[in-house]
């Protein structure tokens, strides 16, 4: 797909890197064949910070908070929701609607106070430590193969734990 090409369909999305001590939350992601943190499609009348807290507590079973990495300004209208981090634009081939793009805004997150990451934890999510990622190691999917997270969840993994440990 070429970015000049204005043929194909795109969909926004966001995206959360889920921080809890030293971990990230990451799922096999079938469909993809990736590791991936949890997110998903943004619905008509959501906002991106909406669609995100909405689409981790269906994924995981967690609720999160996001955590601030960009400015926020002082004025008291209109309101403010916290900026991405990074927005990216992802190639995706589907089988039932084809290839299209995702316009992905990527979050950063950390549990709500009253969660318990582990016992709320929906199956096939997993918490992968910071060391793990640091070396990029691969992880045992579903089907018993040895996979690494792409590069950009490393990437982005790394920036998680930073800003997680400089905002807490």
């Amino acid at each position: 797909m070429n970015s000049m090409d204005n043929t194909f369909i795109r969909h926004f999305t966001s995206t959360g890197f889920v921080v809890n001590n030293k971990s990230l939350l990451l799922h096999w992601h079938s469909k993809v064949k990736a590791w991936l943190p949890p997110g998903g499609h943004i619905e008509q009348n959501e906002d991106p910070v909406e669609a995100l807290i909405r689409e981790v507590l269906e994924e995981t079973g967690l609720a999160v908070q996001i955590v601030q990495t960009g400015q926020s300004l002082d004025f008291k209208y209109p309101k403010q929701i916290p900026s991405p981090f990074t927005i990216l634009i992802e190639n995706i081939n589907d089988n039932s609607i084809g290839k299209h793009q995702h316009i992905d805004m990527i979050y950063f997150c950390i549990l709500t106070d009253d969660q318990d990451g582990f016992a709320d934890l929906k199956p096939g999510w997993f918490w992968v430590e910071k060391e793990h990622l640091d070396k990029g190691l691969p992880l045992k999917n579903h089907e018993g193969a040895l996979e690494p997270p792409p590069e950009d969840v490393l990437i982005l993994a790394s920036h998680a734990f930073k800003a997680v440990n400089l905002n807490t």
